[in-house]
């Protein structure tokens, strides 16, 4: 209940983008998402990215295992690929959504688990975040044809992944930000979420978020129902420990991230399919999420 209540400003920002979408120019929303694309989920990502200085045995841990569900998330979703949009460039951007998730849902839903919780959940988002970064954008790019040089600079360059690298980097260095340059970052990071909710609800075909054609219900079963599952199976297999094991699976729950709008709208796919999914995964994971919560608490 108490995840179900914290998605619910989100749908309100939502609808409220919605109800903003006429009185405000299509290439207004365009540069929303630009400006949230270089400059306000690149300092959410940044500062998710910092914390305590992990250990070595927790970052084999997390990080071999959110790698396994990022890859597992997009094998999965390559092979509905014939339901999907027929442009590449669209399958795309909608192919991003199985394995892409919504850091801040996490961290509302981290709080149900044991104290420690959080710090794994911060090591699994530092270290996701690239690689989730890597095959978006080089999808992407493939999608718009470009040379492999051309995507190679695309995917190197990306803010996100900069973004997420710089912050893990400065995690493991034990790097403290002074306080002049941490809390201007702080201020963009809490406006990133709410601006991109906004452009989701503005670009959203509010008809088809309750149509179910067969490549949604599957990209929807995939992220919300198959990844948890398989986390959940492979981490009790293995006799990882519950602490570990439960923030593998929280994570492998996660609706996907509205930072997944954010890249379709600067590469070109059709943003108008990846902001239904969001919001599906987003609806739907209300009632899924707390369910694997109370299946690993």
């Amino acid at each position: 209940m108490s995840v179900l209540i914290s998605l619910l400003p989100d749908f309100i920002l939502i609808v409220l983008g919605r109800l903003l979408k006429k009185g405000v120019a299509e290439a207004a929303w365009v540069g929303i998402d630009r400006l949230n694309y270089m400059i306000l989920f690149p300092s959410l990502i940044f500062i998710s990215a910092l914390g305590r200085q992990p250990a070595a045995a927790d970052l084999l841990t997390i990080g071999l295992g959110v790698w396994s569900i990022i890859l597992l998330g997009m094998g999965l979703a390559w092979l509905v690929r014939p339901l999907g949009p027929e442009r590449f460039l669209d399958f795309a951007g909608t192919w991003q959504t199985a394995w892409r998730f919504n850091t801040a849902l996490g961290f509302v839903a981290i709080q149900a688990l044991p104290e420690g919780a959080r710090a794994l959940l911060s090591i699994a988002i530092g270290l996701a975040v690239p690689l989730a970064n890597i095959l978006a954008v080089s999808a992407l790019s493939r999608g718009q044809a470009m040379s492999l040089s051309r995507t190679l600079v695309q995917v190197v360059t990306n803010p996100f992944l900069l973004a997420s690298v710089g912050g893990m980097t400065l995690s493991i260095l034990d790097v403290t930000l002074p306080h002049l340059v941490r809390a201007p970052l702080e201020h963009l990071a809490v406006s990133a979420l709410p601006i991109a909710l906004l452009s989701i609800g503005a670009a959203l075909d509010w008809r088809a978020l309750m149509r179910l054609d067969p490549f949604m219900l599957a990209i929807n079963a995939i992220k919300l129902l198959i990844l948890p599952g398989a986390a959940y199976l492979v981490t009790w297999a293995i006799g990882l420990s519950p602490l570990h094991a439960s923030v593998l699976v929280v994570f492998a729950a996660l609706p996907t991230a509205s930072a997944s709008h954010v890249l379709a709208s600067v590469f070109g796919a059709d943003r108008q399919i990846v902001a239904t999914l969001i919001a599906q995964t987003t609806m739907i994971g209300c009632f899924t999420l707390p369910l694997w919560l109370m299946l690993v608490t």
